[in-house]
């Protein structure tokens, strides 16, 4: 079951921020109330997200020197310094540019795994990745957005809503989730429901963006001709990770498998664990919550071409 809810995960959002909109624009009484069920839906979906990385095995992970390297590399050098160039020539407003950033900027750590077992590569390695590429970006993400969008947002990540969001729904449910994993390790069936967990994320996932959808109606329809243009910029990045995983797999002499696994990485982002921090962000940088939710459908039919063109075209296995 969890299997083809992945799989089909993009038509399933799709249908539901269809459906957002729709009850939004024509039923907006009975959306009023929606953004109550939000950030419960949020914390639950972040922590049962988090119980399926394991945190425990960062050590572990660090086996394969070569490509944990290229995937720092990739995902924390290259691509921020690509955003930066891109950012040149992005006549965008403030607050769409904050979630393309916010987007762009931070590695999956969820579904890069299925795509990367989809996409014919090496599963170990993505699992192993996980814990290390979210310890890195919860590190690296308030430096780059100060670095790219200046002192007002350097002064705007101490605000009290922020670090609240940043606290209660990324590091909260990231420690509970740990927790939780040390104590499947002595209580079996714990393992056993830590596991079911698993079945959470896309229904949860599809909740929330019907939510989003059926509140931001109104931020839809005003930021189409944006929308737009930033649809551009997504496959644009979708391109260049592409490339960026075929140089640097041959850069580090890493087989094909890892290779791709390195693809999926570069090229699947970290939306949803982003929003609490667009939500809670002032109402006049509200629309980046719509660019994230955006760019994660962008993504996910995205990776419907690269579940062919990565392990048939771009890397496929050598004679």
């Amino acid at each position: 079951m969890r299997d083809q809810m992945e799989k089909h995960q993009s038509w399933i959002y799709l249908g539901f921020i269809s459906a957002g909109l729709t009850l939004g624009a024509y039923a907006p009484e009975l959306t009023a109330s929606f953004d109550r069920l939000l950030w419960p839906l949020l914390g639950v979906l972040l922590y049962a997200t988090f119980t399926q990385i394991p945190l425990l095995r960062i050590a572990q992970g660090a086996t394969d020197t070569r490509f944990m390297i290229a995937l720092l590399v990739g995902n924390f050098v290259a691509i921020p310094a690509f955003i930066a160039i891109m950012l040149l020539w992005l006549p965008l407003p403030p607050a769409v540019l904050a979630g393309v950033l916010l987007v762009l900027l931070v590695p999956c750590t969820d579904w890069f795994i299925s795509f990367a077992h989809l996409g014919k590569g090496d599963t170990a390695l993505a699992i192993a990745a996980t814990p290390l590429l979210l310890l890195v970006q919860i590190i690296a993400l308030p430096v780059y957005l100060w670095l790219l969008l200046g002192n007002e947002w350097f002064l705007l990540t101490f605000s009290t809503a922020l670090l609240g969001a940043f606290a209660g729904f990324i590091l909260l449910p990231l420690a509970l989730a740990w927790l939780t994993e040390c104590a499947a390790q002595r209580y079996p069936s714990l393992e056993r429901t830590t596991h079911r967990l698993g079945l959470l994320p896309v229904p949860l996932l599809a909740l929330v963006v019907f939510i989003i959808a059926a509140s931001q109606v109104g931020s839809v329809l005003g930021l189409h001709q944006v929308l737009a243009q930033v649809v551009f910029i997504f496959i644009g990045f979708l391109l260049f990770a592409g490339m960026l995983g075929k140089v640097l797999g041959n850069a580090f002499k890493l087989p094909p498998a890892s290779a791709r696994t390195l693809t999926f990485s570069f090229a699947t982002r970290n939306s949803f664990v982003m929003l609490p921090i667009a939500l809670a962000l002032p109402e006049a940088w509200q629309a980046a919550v719509v660019v994230i939710v955006f760019q994660s459908l962008v993504e996910l039919f995205g990776m419907i071409v690269y579940l062919r063109w990565v392990p048939n075209t771009l890397l496929p296995d050598r004679a």
